[in-house]
C-alpha cells in the first residue's frame, strides 16, 4: 500500500505555482498544487479529460466554462472534458489543492 501525506508535498515556489506529484498511472494522476497569492493556472482545456479540484488550505477562485466561484477548504469541484478551467489564489494566503486528472492525458485518449 502506498500512503502519502498531503501536507509532506506541500512546496511553493516564488516564480509561479507548483505542482507536485502524488500519485500517477496510465488511468489518472493525482497531484498537489502549491499556489501562492497571485499565481494561477491559466484557463485552459483538454478535450477527452475530465479534472477535479479539491480545495486543502486556503481559498482558491476557479473556473469552469462560463463560471468562475471561489472555493474554501473542503470545497471540490469538476472540470468536465472539454470545458474551459482554471484555478487561481486572489487572497493573500497561500492555497493548497488536490488535483486528479482521468483518463492520464499522456496515456489516455484525449479526442
Amino acid at each position: 500500500m502506498n500512503i502519502k501525506n498531503i501536507s509532506d508535498a506541500v512546496r511553493f515556489r516564488e516564480d509561479r505555482l507548483s505542482k507536485v506529484n502524488l500519485f500517477e498511472t496510465a488511468n489518472f494522476f493525482c497531484d498537489v498544487y502549491c499556489l501562492r497569492p497571485g499565481q494561477a493556472q491559466k484557463v485552459h482545456s483538454h478535450p477527452g479529460n475530465d479534472k477535479i479540484y479539491a480545495v486543502v488550505r486556503g481559498e482558491a477562485r476557479v473556473v469552469i466554462g462560463a463560471e468562475t466561484r471561489d472555493l474554501g477548504e473542503g470545497d471540490i469541484v469538476m472540470a468536465p472534458a472539454g470545458e474551459p478551467h482554471g484555478i487561481e489564489n486572489t487572497t493573500q494566503n497561500d492555497v493548497v489543492c488536490l488535483v486528479f486528472m482521468t483518463p492520464h492525458p499522456s496515456f489516455g485518449p484525449t479526442f
